[in-house]
């Protein structure tokens, strides 16, 4: 819902709360938030003077957002109220939910205390305790956090680019959460809480699907890891923000940066010595991974790590495999869906893929973008017995890409970029942020696209993501995180100044003021000096010896 200034006699001391009210219909899902000129607000805030008010319910990401958060509140009080001594830590999204470790929770077992923890949470909802947003002086609250043991986000506020910091009480609990929450316990209905090892998952709505709870979806490979990430930050000794920020300010981050490349690299030579090591069977390698995710630079490392092992492999593009556009699907805006599979000549594709692998020679077709035809080519290709073909795309993991040859010949790489770093222990970075600003930057780098026009079409990336890539990720044979624990203290400096160019008037703007105060949690990496140039990090930031 959409309210004009003068629309309504509105009194600028009214709450947003209050206007949400009477906008709340029975049966539509929960109003959350206000955009007020394109500006998040949570619902206690006044209207004041305004030209344009938007409702956020949970329909929408930033309704999603404001809702699991809220959840998160909810379990962290829960906790508190029943095992005083045990710390929830938020870590990762998994198995459709929120993975969060118990920290010092001794002789219980896990599935006992998730049970008790879920009644209480229901009890709190059920009680509709108000949950209260008090504007303190930095220093009060820094104060606040110490006095309580929070260390690591008595840091974090100490370092905010503000007076002032928001924290939200529910009765004498308080906490401090990177964004807006709901105004009362009782609109938290919707959660469901799993036993896992080590914690619980949390599982909220989606927005495709507001008032469900989807179902638990088991992702071990996926799990495996995320933990993997989670043992790198301790690797590092580099937790949370704050951590990487003192590395920064101390002048020590080159360590930082030299153990993550290590780690990366580590990681490319170990698959590829299980390829060279299973060469007669492993002819196929497939690639695939969300936007953003370093793809490219990764089949680079991969090709050369392979080579240190005696082997030479074979690149093989899909993009000369794409149909006419007159047989492209289209999508629902009657556009033409170049990410559909059905947009690729597969049958074509799996016969020459078969030929080469049997040792015969083909003629790649060759595609032409100008005029959307499949063109006769040229090129001939032919693949020694014992030599790998390596494929990128994001349909890699889909069996259907690759029907004719055999699963035991194949092997499929997923690779994405889990951040392993959290803001504190109650708030983490969500990948898809990471992502975002990765591919904002190198959008303007190589480009020439404005982070406008990158945020714009991210929605629309993000779907194709959770149509094509996601569902094939435990198809895997490996994963690898192309994540690196600095960064976005190096992204920072390049985004910040594109998202600052982001209009006012435009419905982005509320993204892009969100990373905006993102960004501004992290120390700048200013000396670019210690980052390789076949660093992933440089797919992005330019001085890459793979992109020429």
């Amino acid at each position: 819902m959409r309210i004009e200034r003068g629309a309504k006699n509105i009194p600028p001391d009214m709450t947003l709360e209050e206007l949400a009210e009477e906008a709340q219909r029975e049966g539509e899902p929960l109003i959350v938030a206000a955009l007020v000129d394109h500006v998040l607000r949570d619902l206690q805030s006044e209207v004041g003077e305004f030209r344009t008010i938007e409702f956020v319910d949970t329909r929408s990401e930033f309704g999603r957002r404001i809702y699991r958060r809220s959840v998160v509140f909810l379990l962290i009080l829960a906790v508190r109220e029943l095992y005083p001594e045990v710390e929830v830590v938020v870590q990762f999204t998994a198995h459709k939910g929120l993975y969060c470790t118990l920290q010092q929770m001794h002789g219980s077992s896990v599935a006992i205390l998730a049970e008790a923890i879920e009644k209480r949470m229901k009890d709190i909802v059920a009680e509709n305790r108000p949950i209260v947003k008090k504007q303190l002086q930095r220093e009060e609250v820094v104060q606040l956090f110490k006095k309580s043991e929070q260390i690591e986000k008595a840091n974090l506020v100490m370092a905010l680019d503000s007076e002032k910091a928001s924290i939200y009480y529910c009765g004498e609990f308080y906490d401090y959460l990177f964004g807006p929450m709901v105004p009362e316990t009782g609109k938290l209905g919707k959660f469901a809480l799993d036993a896992m090892p080590g914690g619980v998952l949390l599982r909220t709505p989606e927005p495709s699907d507001p008032e469900t709870l989807p179902a638990f979806v088991p992702q071990p490979k996926f799990g495996g890891i995320l933990m993997e990430a989670e043992k790198w930050a301790r690797i590092l000794r580099c937790d949370y923000v704050p951590d990487l920020n003192r590395y920064i300010r101390r002048g020590e981050i080159a360590d930082i940066i030299h153990v993550s490349e290590a780690l990366h690299e580590k990681k490319i030579a170990e698959i590829a010595d299980h390829i060279a090591e299973n060469i007669d069977e492993l002819r196929l390698v497939l690639i695939a991974g969300p936007s953003s995710s370093g793809k490219t630079s990764f089949a680079q490392r991969l090709r050369i790590q392979l080579r240190v092992n005696g082997i030479e492999p074979i690149s093989i593009s899909l993009d000369d495999y794409f149909r006419n556009w007159e047989d492209t699907p289209l999508n629902e805006k009657g556009e033409y869906d170049f990410e559909n599979i059905g947009a690729l000549d597969v049958e074509l594709f799996n016969d020459h893929l078969v030929r080469l692998l049997n040792g015969e020679e083909v003629i790649l077709p060759h595609y032409n973008f100008l005029t959307g035809k499949r063109e006769a080519g040229t090129e001939r290709l032919s693949v020694a017995p014992h030599t790998p073909l390596i494929l990128e795309g994001i349909h890699g993991l889909n069996e259907v890409l690759t029907a004719s040859v055999p699963r035991s010949k194949k092997y499929k790489i997923y690779i994405s970029a889990l951040t392993q770093l959290n803001i504190d222990a109650h708030n983490r970075i969500p990948t898809t942020d990471a992502r975002l600003l990765r591919r904002m930057v190198r959008d303007y780098q190589f480009r020439g696209a404005y982070a406008l026009k990158t945020l714009r079409q991210w929605p629309d990336v993000r779907a194709g993501e959770e149509k094509n890539i996601f569902p094939f990720q435990e198809e895997a044979d490996v994963m690898f995180n192309s994540a690196l624990i600095y960064e976005l203290a190096v992204l920072k400096r390049y985004a910040m100044p594109l998202l600052e160019m982001v209009p006012h008037d435009v419905p982005e703007y509320a993204k892009a003021n969100r990373l905006l105060d993102f960004c501004r949690c992290f120390a700048e990496i200013t000396d670019e000096y210690d980052i390789p140039n076949n660093s992933l990090l440089r797919e992005f930031i330019g001085k890459s010896i793979f992109f020429r």
